[in-house]
């Protein structure tokens, strides 16, 4: 069974920094592109960010490129996206997902808020 457990999440006032932690398992993460996504309120699902198994490919989306950053750690199974300079924005429900199944996240996600 794949599991994938986001964490890290809370509140920030703007301007602040969050890193995020997403342990998977049931699956060989060590081939597998992964990607960060969220969801606001009201609003669609957004990929924030992938990169490829070994890490070297990352992609990012306008709205966060140059203040949030994405890596891996295969050893440990486990994704990270640092995010920094954070903005109201921001505020979303965020997952980590396989990469091919970016658009259906298998696991419950972190709340991210970020408000003065």
């Amino acid at each position: 069974e794949v599991q994938l457990q986001a964490s890290g999440g809370g509140l920030v006032q703007p301007g602040g920094s969050l890193r995020l932690s997403c342990a998977a398992s049931g699956f060989t993460f060590s081939t597998t592109s992964m990607s960060w996504v969220r969801q606001a309120p009201g609003k669609a699902l957004e990929r924030v960010s992938s990169m490829d198994p070994r890490g070297v490919i990352k992609l990012y989306a306008d709205s966060v490129r140059g203040r949030f950053t994405i890596s891996r750690d295969n050893a440990k199974n486990t994704l990270f996206l640092q995010m920094n300079s954070l903005k109201t924005e921001d505020t979303a429900v965020y997952h980590c997902a396989r990469s091919e199944k970016w658009r259906q996240p298998e696991g419950p996600g972190t709340q991210v808020t970020v408000s003065s």
